[in-house]
C-alpha cells in the first residue's frame, strides 16, 4: 500500500462508503423483522376484526328478525316485517363469510356450525310460527306460544353460544396481541445491538480517518509556529514550509507559502513608506524635501538614475522644472524643464498616469561609476497627484526591471510626497508673508500709537452709543411684539371675517329656501280658503273635497317643516329630553315595510329590509329618536331615487368600526348597524360632510330636482350624537348612496353629547318680516277688490293662460280659482316644459311663471323668452316664494311684467290679470 497516495477525500469517502455499507446491512435485516412484525399485526387488525362484526352482525340480524316479529305481532303492521325479512335474508350470508374466515381455526368453525342450527330452528319454529299465526289471527296460538316461552328459550340458547363465541375468539385475539408484543421486545433488542456495532464501526473509521488527516496538518502548524518564534519582535517571512505528503495539505502548504510571499512584500512596501515619510519631519525647503525623498526612494526602487520635476506656474503657462537628481553627472543630457505634453514627463504631467518602459537603446543616457559607465535598459516616469493635480512628476532608471511591489511603493507614496510638497511650499509662502507682515507692523505700530488717542474719545461716543442702542433695542423688541399681536389679531379677524361671510351666506340660502318651503303651503291654503270662504253654494262636492284634502295636504307639510324646525331649535338650546325605553329591534323591518311599501310601490323602486341572524332582540336607548333619524334617512332615500331599489340592512358592527367612529364606548359595548342603500342621484365627495351641517344641501339654488330646507341631515346627526352614536355616508354620483347609522345597544344618560349652537335667529326674523308683509298685502288686495266693482265675465272668458308650476298643489288651487273664471288653463311643470308650449303655440295671453322649479327655473325661462323667442309683448306674472330683499327687481331684470308673493291673495292675483289684460285690450 505505500505506492498508492490517497487525498482527504478519498480518505473520507471511503469511510463513509464503509459506514454507509453497515447502516445498509441493519437496515435490511430490521426492515425484514418490522415486514413479518406488521403482517402479524395486518392479521389481526384485519381477521380478528372482521370476525367480531360479523359476529356482531349476525347477532343484529337475529335481533332485528325478532323485533320485526314482535312488532308486527302487537301491531298487525306489516311494514315490521321489513326488517324481519331483510335479516332472514343476510344473515346466511354473513354467516357464510364468518365461516370463511375461521378456515385456519376448526375449533371455532365447530362453535359456528352449532349455531348455525339453532338459527334456523328459531326461524321456523318461533319467528315463522308466530308471524303465520297472527296472519291467520289465531290468537289462541299465539297466546299458547308465549305462554310457554319457546321463542325466549331459543333466543337465550343463541345469545349464550354467541357469547362462548366471542369470549373464545376475544382469547384467540389476546394471544396473538401477547405473542406480538413479544416479537416487538425482540426487534427492540436486534435493534439496540445493530446500533451499538454500528457506532463502534463509525468511531473506529473516524478515528482512523482523523488520525490520518490531522497528522500531516500538525506537521504544517509547526512548520508555522517555528515561521512565527524566529525572532520575539520580528516575524521572518523569508521561512517556506516543506511538506512530502501529497493530499490536500500540501495545497494547504504551497498557498501558506504564496501568502508569505505576499506578506514579505507588503511588509518592505510598508517599510519603505513610514522610513520615508518620517524624512519629511523639519524640512523646509522644497530643494531639501525633494533631494531627500529621490535620494531616499532610488535606492529601494534598485534604481541608478533619478530625478524630481517640480510644478511652477509661470503667467498662464504651467511647467515642470527640475529640482533635485540622484547619481547626475556633471554634463547633463536631459531637459531642464518640460510643458504639458512635451516629452515623457509632460505626458505622463498630462495623462497623469505611469508610464514603465524596457530594453531602452544604449545611447538613450550613461550612469557614470568611477570605473566606467553603464547604459539602464529600464525607465520609470510617474506622477505626484494631490487632489487631481500633478504638483511633481519623478524619473528612475535601473538596470533590472522595476518589481511590482517598485510600482505600489511608488503609487502610495504619492499622496504622501504630494502632500509634503504642498505643506513645505505653504509654510515657505507663510514665511515670505511674515516676512513682509513685520514690515507692515512697523508702519502700522506709528500709526496706532497716533489712532489711540483718537480711540479714547471714540470709546466715550461708543458708550453713549451703547446706552442708545439698549434703549432702541428695548423700544424694537416692545415694537416687533406688539406688530406679532397686532398680526394675530388681524388673522383671527380675517378668519372670523371669513367664517361670517360663509355662515351669511349659507343663511342666506337656507332663509330663501325656507321662505319657498314655507310659502308653497301657505299659498294653497290661503287660496283654496278664501275659494272655500266665497263659495256660494255654487260649488260641487267633490270640488270642495278636493279643495279640502289639498288644504289638508299642505297643511301637514306645513306642521312637518315647523317641526324640523322646533326640533333643531330644541337641540341647539338643550332642551331635548332623551327617554331610555327597551327597543324590541325585530319590530323595526316590520315598521319599515308598513311605512314604505306604498312610497315604492308609487315610485315602482324596490323596497327590502334585512336583519342579520345576530341581532340581539332588544336594544335600551330613546326609540322615538332612532325611528325619527332612520324615518329620515329613509324618506331622503325614496326621494332621491327615480328608479332602482332602496335596501336596508341591520346588523352588530364590527368591534374595529365602533373604536374608530365611537372611540368613547368599551370593546365589549354592542353597536347596532342600521345601514340606507339607494340607486338615486348620488353625492359629490366634495359635498359628503356638508350635507350635515345645518343650512346646507347637495344643489341649494333655485332651480334644484328636489326641495327640502336641508334641515334633516343635520337634525339626523344631532340626534344621533344626542343616542351616543354616529353616522356616516358612502356615495358616488349617479349610483346611489349608502347612510350607516351607529346606535349603541345601551344608552347611558352620562355618554350624552351637545350638539353645536345653530344660528336660527335670522330664521325667525326672516319668518316674522314675511307674515308681517303678507298682513300687508292682505288687506291691500281687500281695498283693491272693494275698489273694483266691474264685472270679470267679459274679460276673463276665453282667455288662455299658461301657469307654470311644480307644486300640484298650488296647481290644484290656481287652476280651480282661474277655470271658475272662464280661463284657459295650460300647465308646465318646469320652465323647460313652459319653452316648449310657447314654441308650438303663441297664442297665450299671459303666464304665470313660478321660480324655483327643478330642471329650468323662472329667471332662465323667463329671460330665454324675451331674448330667444323675442315675445316681448306677453304679460309674465312672477310667482315667487322668496321673501328676500331686492327680489322683485331681480324677477323685473330676467322679464317678469309684474311680480306677486307667495302665498298669493286671490283677488289681488285677479287684479293684477285685470290690470294686463285690460291693457292687451287696449293695444288691440
Amino acid at each position: 500500500m505505500k505506492g498508492l497516495h490517497f487525498n482527504i477525500n478519498t480518505k473520507m469517502i471511503a469511510g463513509y462508503l464503509f459506514i454507509l455499507v453497515c447502516l445498509v446491512v441493519s437496515l435490511l435485516i430490521v426492515m425484514n423483522r418490522m415486514s413479518a412484525l406488521q403482517e402479524e399485526v395486518d392479521f389481526v387488525s384485519q381477521h380478528d376484526i372482521e370476525v367480531h362484526n360479523l359476529t356482531h352482525q349476525i347477532q343484529k340480524n337475529v335481533l332485528d328478525m325478532e323485533t320485526g316479529m314482535r312488532g308486527y305481532v302487537i301491531t298487525s303492521n306489516e311494514e315490521y316485517l321489513e326488517p324481519y325479512r331483510s335479516a332472514s335474508r343476510s344473515w346466511l350470508e354473513n354467516y357464510n363469510t364468518l365461516h370463511s374466515l375461521l378456515a385456519n381455526n376448526g375449533n371455532q368453525q365447530r362453535n359456528l356450525e352449532e349455531i348455525k342450527p339453532l338459527i334456523m330452528n328459531y326461524i321456523t319454529n318461533s319467528a315463522d310460527y308466530v308471524i303465520d299465526q297472527k296472519k291467520l289471527n289465531n290468537q289462541t296460538a299465539l297466546d299458547d306460544f308465549f305462554k310457554n316461552n319457546k321463542g325466549k328459550k331459543m333466543t337465550d340458547e343463541l345469545r349464550s353460544h354467541f357469547d362462548s363465541f366471542l369470549e373464545n375468539q376475544k382469547k384467540r385475539t389476546n394471544q396473538r396481541v401477547e405473542q406480538l408484543n413479544q416479537d416487538n421486545s425482540n426487534l427492540k433488542v436486534t435493534l439496540y445491538g445493530i446500533i451499538l456495532v454500528v457506532s463502534l464501526i463509525t468511531i473506529s473509521t473516524a478515528m482512523f480517518l482523523s488520525n490520518s488527516i490531522v497528522k500531516t496538518i500538525k506537521q504544517v502548524v509547526q512548520t508555522i509556529n517555528n515561521i512565527m518564534d524566529s525572532k520575539e519582535t520580528e516575524v521572518d517571512l523569508t521561512t517556506r514550509i516543506e511538506v512530502s505528503t501529497h493530499d490536500e495539505t500540501r495545497e494547504l502548504a504551497e498557498a501558506m507559502n504564496e501568502l508569505l510571499s505576499s506578506l514579505e512584500k507588503q511588509s518592505w512596501i510598508q517599510k519603505g513608506i513610514a522610513e520615508i515619510s518620517t524624512m519629511y519631519q523639519g524640512i523646509t525647503d522644497l530643494t531639501e524635501l525633494t533631494h531627500a525623498f529621490i535620494t531616499k526612494l532610488a535606492p529601494m526602487l534598485d534604481a541608478v538614475y533619478g530625478v524630481v520635476y517640480l510644478r511652477r506656474n509661470q503667467g498662464s503657462e504651467v511647467r515642470y522644472v527640475k529640482e533635485a537628481g540622484y547619481a547626475l553627472t556633471g554634463e547633463e543630457t536631459g531637459g531642464a524643464s518640460f510643458r504639458l505634453g512635451e516629452g515623457l514627463i509632460g505626458q505622463a504631467a498630462m495623462d497623469k498616469r505611469i508610464f514603465l518602459i524596457d530594453q531602452l537603446p544604449d545611447d538613450h543616457f550613461k550612469v557614470t561609476s568611477g570605473l566606467g559607465d553603464s547604459s539602464p535598459r529600464n525607465l520609470l516616469v510617474a506622477p505626484i497627484l494631490v487632489e487631481g493635480t500633478v504638483e511633481a512628476v519623478v524619473e528612475f532608471g535601473s538596470f533590472k526591471p522595476f518589481m511590482s511591489q517598485h510600482l505600489t511603493l511608488l503609487d502610495l507614496l504619492q499622496d504622501k510626497f504630494g502632500s509634503a510638497i504642498t505643506n513645505v511650499a505653504g509654510r515657505m509662502e507663510v514665511e515670505r508673508l511674515l516676512g513682509e507682515s513685520q514690515v507692515l507692523t512697523e508702519e502700522l505700530q506709528a500709526q496706532s500709537e497716533e489712532l489711540q488717542a483718537q480711540s479714547e474719545e471714540l470709546q466715550m461716543q461708543q458708550e453713549q452709543l451703547r446706552i442708545t442702542n439698549e434703549f432702541l433695542d428695548e423700544q424694537r423688541q416692545r415694537a416687533e411684539q406688539r406688530a406679532s399681536e397686532l398680526k394675530t389679531a388681524k388673522d383671527e379677524l380675517e378668519d372670523y371675517s371669513r367664517k361670517l361671510q360663509m355662515s351669511s351666506q349659507y343663511k342666506t340660502d337656507f332663509l330663501a329656501n325656507m321662505s319657498h318651503e314655507l310659502r308653497t303651503p301657505l299659498n294653497s291654503i290661503l287660496i283654496l280658503s278664501q275659494m272655500l270662504l266665497e263659495n256660494d253654494e255654487d260649488m260641487e262636492l267633490s270640488e270642495v273635497k278636493d279643495s279640502s284634502r289639498v288644504i289638508y295636504t299642505a297643511g301637514s307639510d306645513l306642521l312637518r317643516l315647523i317641526d324640523d324646525i322646533l326640533d333643531l331649535s330644541k337641540i341647539e338650546a338643550g332642551k331635548i329630553e332623551i327617554l331610555t325605553d327597551e327597543v324590541n329591534v325585530t319590530e323595526i323591518p316590520q315598521m319599515m315595510k308598513n311605512m314604505f311599501d306604498p312610497v315604492a310601490a308609487k315610485k315602482k323602486l324596490g323596497f327590502d329590509v334585512a336583519i342579520a341572524s345576530n341581532v340581539p332582540n332588544v336594544i335600551t336607548t330613546d326609540g322615538q329618536r332612532l325611528q325619527q333619524i332612520w324615518k329620515n334617512l329613509l324618506s331622503n332615500a325614496f326621494k332621491f331615487t327615480e328608479q332602482g331599489s332602496v335596501k336596508v340592512t341591520i346588523e352588530v358592527a364590527k368591534p374595529e368600526l365602533v373604536q374608530e367612529l365611537i372611540p368613547a364606548l368599551d370593546d365589549e359595548d354592542m353597536v347596532l348597524v342600521i345601514a340606507v342603500t339607494d340607486t338615486g342621484i348620488g353625492i359629490a365627495q366634495e359635498k359628503q360632510q356638508i350635507i350635515f351641517d345645518a343650512f346646507q344641501q347637495v344643489d341649494s339654488t333655485t332651480n334644484r330636482q328636489f326641495g327640502g330646507t336641508g334641515l334633516g341631515l343635520s337634525i339626523c346627526r344631532e340626534f344621533t350624537r344626542l343616542l351616543g352614536g354616529a353616522i356616516t355616508v358612502q356615495s358616488e354620483p349617479q349610483k346611489g348612496s349608502t347612510f350607516t347609522l351607529y346606535i349603541p345597544g345601551r344608552l347611558d344618560a352620562a355618554e350624552y353629547h351637545r350638539i353645536e349652537q345653530l344660528a336660527l335667529n335670522e330664521l325667525a326674523a326672516s319668518v316674522s318680516a314675511v307674515t308681517e308683509g303678507q298682513e300687508q298685502d292682505h288687506e291691500e288686495a281687500e281695498e283693491e277688490v272693494a275698489a273694483a266693482e266691474v264685472s270679470d265675465d267679459q274679460l276673463f272668458k276665453g282667455k288662455k293662460v299658461l301657469l307654470v308650476e311644480d307644486d300640484r298643489r298650488n296647481v290644484f288651487a290656481l287652476v280651480t280659482a282661474l277655470e271658475k273664471k272662464g280661463v284657459k288653463v295650460q300647465v308646465a311643470e318646469n320652465g323647460k316644459r313652459a319653452i316648449e308650449f310657447l314654441q308650438k303655440q303663441a297664442d297665450y295671453d299671459l303666464v304665470f311663471m313660478d321660480i324655483m322649479m327643478p330642471v329650468m327655473g323662472g329667471y332662465e325661462a323667463m329671460n330665454i323668452i324675451r331674448k330667444d323667442l323675442a315675445m316681448d309683448s306677453l304679460p309674465i306674472i312672477a310667482l315667487t316664494a322668496k321673501a328676500m330683499k331686492g327680489e322683485r327687481d331681480k324677477c323685473m331684470e330676467a322679464g317678469a311684467s309684474d311680480y306677486i308673493m307667495k302665498p298669493l291673495n286671490i283677488n289681488q292675483l285677479f287684479s293684477l290679470m285685470r290690470v294686463w289684460l285690460t291693457e292687451q285690450v287696449i293695444e288691440s
